[in-house]
């Protein structure tokens, strides 16, 4: 593998994140300090506990999924659509790197963004609620996974996209919403049992549960299903981007 490249990819990507540090870092830390307010202050004040946690710490987990799936979503298909969108994209191919050296690298940036962002939101937490991680080194298992599986599925985004429209559609239309509907501020032993049957066919709920379970011991599915998940969709982004490399489904053209 040419780890050159894939450094220079990697250290290109978070100089401009650097570069724009107000947008890529502070802003998203800034909105989820309003979930916080929000919900923690205005609706956690309502609600007593919610599987033996206060209302507060538990919406912690699903603030961080929330923020973690967006970004990681956004940062990788932005860092491959840039290139597409001002033509730079044949250097890159033209270059003594496999598409597994130019994914890598755009991945790991992106995954790398969205990590920093997680990290920082936990500790932001901690100003507002009384929050403690019964499992960290699964917690930031779980984190890692979650972003480069994402920042997958971002890459396949920007290489999808023909324009700045649908570069943000999927993460709007697509990932906020089942990040709501996944459990992220409720439990979903609270819904009814037929809605609790259709939640289970929303992926992000895995995620979601796996990562609460490391905060506070209990998920709302098994723990092994929430690495399954992570797993298989891995699996498919990587297949997917393979597909992409050798037909030249929307770069070539």
């Amino acid at each position: 593998m040419n780890l050159q490249a894939v450094r220079a990819i990697y250290v290109f990507e978070m100089a401009r994140t650097f570069r724009t540090l107000l947008q890529s870092i502070v802003s998203p830390v800034l909105s989820t300090s309003l979930y916080f307010v929000v919900f923690g202050a205005a609706i956690g004040s309502r609600i007593d506990e919610v599987e033996g946690v206060s209302y507060g710490a538990f919406i912690v987990p699903g603030l961080m999924m929330l923020s973690v799936l967006q970004q990681s979503v956004s940062n990788a298909a932005f860092g491959i659509y840039f290139p597409k969108f001002i033509g730079t994209i044949y250097e890159l191919l033209s270059a003594p790197a496999s598409f597994i050296e130019i994914t890598a690298g755009y991945v790991l940036a992106a995954a790398t963004k969205s990590l920093m962002i997680g990290l920082i939101i936990l500790a932001t937490s901690f100003a507002f609620v009384d929050i403690s991680v019964q499992h960290p080194l699964w917690m930031l298992a779980f984190l890692v996974l979650t972003c480069l599986s994402f920042s997958l599925f971002g890459f396949i985004i920007g290489i999808w996209a023909q324009n700045f429209e649908q570069l943000q559609l999927v993460p709007l239309l697509i990932v906020t919403p089942l990040v709501f509907l996944g459990g992220s501020f409720y439990s979903i032993s609270m819904l009814p049992p037929a809605w609790q049957t259709v939640t289970l066919f929303n992926p992000v709920v895995y995620l979601v549960s796996g990562f609460r379970w490391s905060f506070f011991g209990a998920s709302d599915v098994p723990v092994v299903w929430s690495l399954l998940a992570i797993a298989l969709f891995t699996a498919l982004c990587v297949g997917v981007i393979a597909w992409i490399f050798r037909t030249g489904y929307r770069i070539r053209k």
